[in-house]
């Protein structure tokens, strides 16, 4: 496929001479063939003109589910990477949530395989332990030389401290990537939302914020004694910040991320029952949120995620207390992140996280692979149930007011326009 963009004002801080530029783009075969102040098309490109195009470097969301296999009716594969491109990721990291679950060579090797090269590329985590039951550990290597860019029992705590510590030993002689979930089952028990004034309020089982951090410490105790590489996802308590930032100064590896929409809501919205608002972990406090959106612009946080989570209407439409946790994020994610921040910060966080997931990184330069989001940053929208191409619709985005619209993306020598 050959494709012109023309006019893109180019977003690419590492790349000084483009930064800010508006050029001409032209695509021959998926790879960048020339940049210029104009190019003129010949007959067998196509010639692409969208108002207020700009252009950075694709985009990877670091936590995303789908369904399939075994919860096909939540979001199959190929329309899941269709809706992630159409949101403007070139990547997603997939959570090993599926049934069965991802934990041998061969259940990696049938995820690459179903998803194809027709939308987002796609990413796969393995299991952390067999059957992310925090008993024995996965097949950790083979899964790595399969494809899996790291190991995850997603949303399941691995409280087996020993365990950690032979997985971060073990996984340090292929360069894994470990994940480990931020609660201490222990003291969050059967909370549901945050622990605090609204759950008294709502009656509601609380999850107090010592069992994240509680966990986080912990972790970090076992990092320090072992090395290896730790990833902790979507920390949401001020003191996880502090926790991180202490271990960053100490010189230890490890990362972390943070849900979306725990930089935008706080649990004062949990007043009407909505069940699309329970998450886990649980939508926190202002402070909490103040502390994030800190950690996100000193460095000490690394990744924002969507932390998309497709779940049926018969397991939110429900009692708060028995509804599944999870919210749709990846069709909202650029509108949202872009009213929170300016947009060249929402871009550099949206681009972050290849190098952790050993992702391979293009950049906007001539003879460099095509790997593009393509959006406009301007104008006010709302995000509505129509906006939503996702199987489920269970998003605690509906109605929220955000900035700029998305395009699309060019990925693997495909432009896929949304």
């Amino acid at each position: 496929m050959n494709i012109l963009l023309k006019s893109a004002t180019i977003l690419d801080e590492e790349n000084r001479g483009l930064h800010q530029k508006v050029r001409d783009i032209w695509i021959r075969n998926g790879i960048i063939e020339k940049i210029a102040a104009s190019i003129k098309a010949d007959s067998k490109t196509k010639v692409i003109t969208l108002p207020n195009l700009h252009v950075s470097k694709g985009w990877i969301d670091s936590s995303v589910s789908f369904g399939e296999p075994g919860y096909e009716e939540r979001e199959t594969l190929a329309n899941g990477i269709r809706v992630a491109a159409y949101s403007g990721f070139t990547d997603i990291i997939l959570n090993p949530n599926t049934k069965p679950l991802p934990d041998t060579s061969g259940d990696v090797v049938f995820l690459k395989k179903t998803a194809g090269e027709k939308g987002a590329r796609v990413h796969p985590m393995g299991t952390l332990t067999m059957n992310s039951a925090g008993t024995d550990l996965a097949e950790l290597y083979d899964m790595k030389n399969a494809g899996a860019v790291a190991f995850y029992d997603f949303k399941r705590p691995l409280m087996n401290a020993n365990l950690l510590k032979i997985a971060l030993q073990y996984a340090q002689g292929f360069d894994g990537l470990v994940l480990s979930f931020p609660m201490d089952t222990s003291i969050a028990a059967h909370g549901v939302v945050n622990e605090g004034t609204m759950s008294t309020k709502l009656g509601l089982k609380g999850i107090p914020a010592l069992s994240e951090e509680i966990q986080i410490a912990r972790d970090l105790f076992i990092l320090e004694y072992t090395g290896g590489k730790l990833h902790i996802p979507t920390i949401s308590t001020a003191n996880a910040v502090n926790l991180i930032a202490e271990a960053k100064k100490k010189g230890l590896d490890v990362s972390c991320s943070v849900a979306l929409h725990n930089l935008c809501f706080t649990d004062n919205v949990l007043e009407e029952f909505e069940t699309n608002y329970k998450v886990l972990p649980p939508l926190r406090t202002r402070k909490d949120i103040e502390a994030l959106k800190k950690g996100l612009k000193n460095g000490t946080i690394d990744l924002v995620t969507t932390d998309h989570l497709p779940i049926d209407i018969e397991e939110k439409r429900i009692e708060f207390d028995h509804a599944a946790f999870g919210s749709l994020g990846l069709e909202s994610a650029f509108g949202v992140l872009n009213s929170l921040f300016d947009t060249e910060t929402a871009i550099r966080l949206l681009s972050r996280g290849r190098e952790r997931f050993a992702v391979p990184t293009t950049s906007i330069k001539e003879g460099e692979p095509a790997n593009l989001s393509l959006f406009n940053p301007e104008g006010k929208v709302v995000f509505t149930k129509e906006n939503i191409r996702s199987t489920s619709k269970n998003s605690m985005f509906i109605g929220q007011k955000g900035k700029g619209s998305v395009y699309g993306v060019f990925v693997n020598n495909q432009f896929i326009l949304s």
